[in-house]
């Protein structure tokens, strides 16, 4: 998700991936195979280097704006996926807080808006936030399917949103000129979550599992294309489901070595929950919607065959950012919480200079250039960022390690 120089060891991290490539199931060193399962013992990566030239929300402290300018986050705060939402917001709050300390002249209020992640619910918060004319510009919607069924109520009114974590290629093949996604598509994720499956974890059978969500049936079709005869098997399930005893026998009757799910974290852990506990010994790898402690409380012990894909770095390791985090959240920072701070970045540096009507933001973000803590923010004429990237992470020790870039 960030330029390859932001990342201190991006270039070392690849280089050990590679490695683990031919050494994986091998007793030498990199990805050995644990005494007890198939799956790879990869090494983490340990330290993040912040961007030298990352712009921060707190800016010179020379702001002026009135006192009515108002941004939005608007996406889940409650359902069965909100830990996603619920990092976002609070990675916005904090850079919303550090604005303001900073600025005495222009003190930007922060509204939130709940949409429970669920698209048949998302148009009316949407249509509220839209009609609140001191809301200039909006971090979310943080769901793909609740984006699509949104964007061109935000379209119609000319206010800019910013997705941290929605990534069905899709939604920016719709004409908006208001939708911005601050991360890689899904386009970019499969092929990057094939490789690591079958380079990395040196799986030569790949069973995959999709769920009913927008965000799981684009994500399903691009990394199964790029399986091609590493795919063994398909499997649908729906989002609330809570047995899956039925996909479960299908998975090991094909003896795959690792399993794909793409989908949220609510269904995956009690999936992969299961699938353990009926004998599987491979690998389970996720996408974002499953990286999220909630998948390792969720699915307990069984969450330690558990590998993850990303477009998102881990703001944890960005060490003021996560102290900063730490203190407002109670919490260490979670899956795109340093996007969302980001993404309210980019709005509150255009509000400070003097970009405060709707129209005026929009225009700052479509031309919008420079580095956050997460990456370089540059967009094409469509939204989609121009330098994304995909990142792994592995479950160790009950929680999420992060092992490095993918994909290369």
């Amino acid at each position: 998700m960030i330029r390859k120089k932001a990342v201190a060891g991006v270039a070392s991290a690849a280089a050990a991936l590679l490695l683990l490539a031919g050494c994986a199931n091998t007793g030498g060193g990199g990805a050995t195979a644990s005494a007890n399962t198939g799956v790879p013992n990869i090494p983490a990566v340990t330290s993040v280097e912040t961007p030298k030239n990352a712009v921060l929300p707190a800016g010179d402290g020379k702001a002026t704006c009135p006192a009515t300018t108002t941004i939005a986050y608007v996406g889940a705060e409650t359902g069965p996926n909100a830990q996603l939402g619920i990092n976002i917001y609070n990675g916005i709050q904090l850079a919303v807080d550090q604005h303001n300390k900073s600025n005495p002249g222009c003190q930007v209020a922060f509204k939130k808006f709940d949409t429970e992640g669920d698209p048949g619910k998302a148009v009316g918060p949407v249509t509220q936030a839209v009609s609140e004319a001191d809301i200039v510009g909006v971090i979310g919607l943080p769901f793909s399917g609740e984006s699509k069924a949104t964007g061109n109520i935000f379209q119609q009114q000319g206010l800019v949103h910013i997705t941290p974590s929605a990534t069905n290629p899709s939604l920016t093949k719709n004409g908006w000129t208001t939708f911005f996604r601050g991360l890689g598509n899904d386009a970019q994720q499969g092929p990057a979550a094939a490789k690591f499956l079958t380079d990395t974890l040196k799986a030569k059978k790949v069973y995959l599992v999709q769920d009913d969500s927008d965000y799981g049936i684009g994500l399903a079709g691009t990394t199964s294309a790029a399986l091609g005869s590493a795919l063994v098997g398909t499997d649908k399930v729906t989002t609330g489901q809570k047995d899956f005893s039925a996909t479960v026998s299908k998975i090991l009757n094909a003896k795959p070595d690792a399993v794909y799910y793409a989908g949220y974290y609510a269904e995956a852990a009690p999936f992969d929950q299961q699938l353990v506990n009926k004998g599987f010994k491979g690998a389970f790898v996720g996408p974002d919607g499953v990286k999220d402690d909630q998948f390792i409380k969720l699915a307990g012990d069984a969450s330690s065959n558990a590998f993850f894909t990303c477009p998102c770095i881990p703001g944890e390791l960005l060490t003021t950012f996560a102290g900063q985090y730490q203190t407002l959240a109670n919490a260490a920072p979670g899956t795109y919480s340093v996007e969302g701070y980001d993404a309210a970045t980019v709005l509150l540096s255009g509000i400070d200079k003097g970009k405060q009507s709707r129209a005026d933001l929009l225009s700052w973000v479509t031309s919008y250039d420079a580095d956050g803590l997460a990456k370089h923010y540059k967009w094409d004429s469509t939204g989609e960022l121009q330098a994304p990237a995909v990142y792994g992470y592995k479950v160790q020790d009950g929680k999420i390690a992060y092992i490095g870039p993918i994909g290369q």
